[in-house]
């Protein structure tokens, strides 16, 4: 019993890791960008990406890649909210491939009495894909289904339910309410905890390369830690698009507007991409006002890292870099 709870717990815990991925990884495409792994982070540029994860044994595991944009390959993913929609599919693959890269190498363990158990830790491609589709599961069940009925039960005892702006406003509020209580949930785990320290070294180091440059541990310690440009705000702003575009489903069946959101979101991701791009673009009041949740919710998502997290992130921002070069990029800082 006591081994089908560490199971229990550990698959949880992989769940769990799977489910934020979106809160520590960027959806744009930018100069550089970042997203936090276990013991490590992920470091990419346009035309590269790089995992640098901290071992047991106090050395930093390095594995880097080219890669190609969507767009790049095909033409019409181009096209508005089609390039929102294989920009997010790439950065999701790329970030569960460097979620297994960096579970495999933070259970590294080189004495022989291990081996058995290191080769019972690593992540293969199966158990990957279970916990992606239990956490996809999760997801719908968590954020679809569970507001919409309880959206339901209001309508049915209170009668400005019937209106469908109070009643997607209930839906959208009870959303981001358990949304907000899972963050609060997760940030909790130890595993989580430890996760937010790399996230915060993730953004020192990004910002300390958009501002000056530099990648040293001197200016990526007096970087902030909340950057605009993280998962967090599009997951937010996902919600508010969300909410606006339920409105006008003439749907009254409970079962068909579960559906209608289940095949909605494709459609919802892709706006929501094209609006945080706009609004990026315009660095007005409209980008301000779009990352600013976001930014306060970073002081959950995101922790102090301590000097060896960011020497880890440095040493995946600069073999991202390096591969970029080799490839003859461009980097041209604003």
């Amino acid at each position: 019993m006591r081994v089908n709870r560490e199971q229990f717990g550990d698959k949880l815990r992989r769940a769990a890791r799977l489910g934020a991925l979106p809160l520590v990884q960027g959806p744009e495409e930018f100069l550089v960008g970042g997203q936090a792994v276990i013991e490590g982070v992920m470091m990419r540029s346009p035309h590269s990406f790089a995992v640098a994860v901290r071992r047991p044994t106090g050395t930093i595991a390095v594995t880097q890649e080219y890669l190609e944009r969507p767009s790049e390959r095909h033409r019409w993913l181009k096209l508005p909210v089609l390039r929102g929609l294989a920009t997010l599919a790439q950065a999701m693959v790329i970030g569960i491939r460097a979620l297994r890269y960096s579970a495999e190498q933070a259970l590294e363990d080189t004495s022989a009495a291990n081996v058995k158990e290191k080769k019972k830790g690593k992540l293969g491609g199966w158990m990957l894909a279970a916990n992606l589709a239990f956490s996809l599961g999760f997801f719908i069940l968590f954020y679809k289904l569970v507001p919409l009925y309880l959206a339901t039960l209001f309508k049915r005892h209170y009668s400005v339910g019937e209106s469908l702006l109070v009643f997607n406003l209930v839906d959208g509020v009870i959303r981001i309410a358990l949304f907000l209580l899972f963050l609060g949930a997760i940030a909790q785990l130890e595993d989580m905890k430890r996760l937010f320290e790399y996230h915060g070294a993730e953004h020192k180091v990004v910002w300390s390369f958009e501002k000056s440059g530099r990648m040293d541990l001197e200016t990526a310690r007096g970087s902030p830690r909340f950057h605009p440009r993280c998962g967090t705000s599009f997951l937010l702003v996902v919600m508010g698009i969300a909410m606006v575009v339920y409105l006008f489903l003439p749907f009254r069946s409970f079962a068909w507007k579960f559906v209608a959101r289940i095949v909605l979101l494709p459609v919802i991701a892709g706006v929501s991409y094209e609006f945080i791009r706009f609004a990026a673009k315009s660095k007005g009041w409209l980008w301000r006002w779009a990352s600013q949740p976001g930014l306060w919710l970073q002081r959950v998502t995101t922790r102090e890292p301590n000097d060896g997290q960011l020497e880890t992130a440095l040493k995946a921002l600069e073999a991202a870099m390096e591969m970029e070069k080799a490839r003859g990029g461009e980097l041209v800082i604003a």
